[in-house]
């Protein structure tokens, strides 16, 4: 069982499964979570490279959930050494077109999937790499500096995981575990690949001055440095992964 332990929530497309492919590239195991995609997370598992994958499956916003894939990932790979927090959601909740009830359901559910599930499955994971070390790259957005104001609960949950995660990266250090954050802009998945189809796909490709948006596998060889050794006093860091079509200061 050469290489170290992986868990990657949300794995099963997108930035998750280049993820998963990238870290199984470098000899690493992976477990590769899903919340309700098991054949997309079995089809993944096939393609990577190397052995010792497992699929692992469950809605993370759930507590007990959330322990046991945390579990079932310890129990597969016998360590869980990194941790990426890449499962999310982007409901849309505008606040001017829709009625409180559907609005605060969205909002909740993405509060839920976005920061709580991420917070539940970090606890279990950093309670087994107490003792010995770890490293755990969360996955947030350019949304939580920029704003987003058709799904204000996607800027809220992707701010509040930087906060968490530079607590944590205080919190830790001191047992060897480093939490470090990536922020991407748009990403080409397969929600996005359907908005650009749409007239706004233009302007989406121009925020950037590289007039395109972001491959997966870019994001992807981010997250793969800062779970690194080399990258392990980039602890508390938010890198920003988004062709400059967003600024901060």
């Amino acid at each position: 069982m050469a290489g170290r332990g992986v868990l990657v929530t949300g794995a099963s497309r997108g930035i998750g499964r280049a993820t998963a492919l990238a870290f199984a590239a470098r000899g690493d195991r992976v477990a590769v979570h899903h919340r309700d995609s098991e054949a997309l997370a079995l089809e993944l598992v096939a393609e990577l490279d190397g052995s010792g994958h497992l699929v692992v499956g469950g809605d993370l916003a759930d507590p007990d959930t959330a322990r046991r894939v945390v579990e079932a990932a310890v129990a597969g790979l016998g360590a869980v050494d990194v941790l990426v927090n890449n499962a999310g959601t982007s409901l849309l909740h505008d606040l001017t077109e829709m009625d409180f009830e559907s609005w605060r359901a969205a909002f909740d559910r993405t509060i839920a999937v976005n920061l709580s599930a991420a917070a539940y499955v970090t606890y279990f994971v950093a309670r087994q790499m107490l003792g010995r070390g770890g490293r755990i790259v969360n996955v947030s957005s350019r949304g939580a500096f920029r704003g987003e104001p058709g799904q204000p609960g996607y800027g809220a949950s992707k701010a509040g995981l930087n906060a968490f995660g530079q607590s944590l990266a205080l919190a830790l250090g001191a047992h060897g575990i480093s939490v470090a954050t990536v922020a991407p802009g748009w990403v080409a998945t397969d929600m996005s690949n359907e908005e650009l189809k749409r007239p706004r796909g233009a302007e989406i490709r121009s925020q950037s001055p590289f007039n395109r948006i972001a491959q997966p596998e870019e994001v992807a060889a981010a997250i793969v440095f800062l779970a690194s050794d080399q990258a392990a006093f980039a602890s508390g860091s938010i890198l920003d992964i988004n062709g400059a079509s967003y600024l901060r200061t």
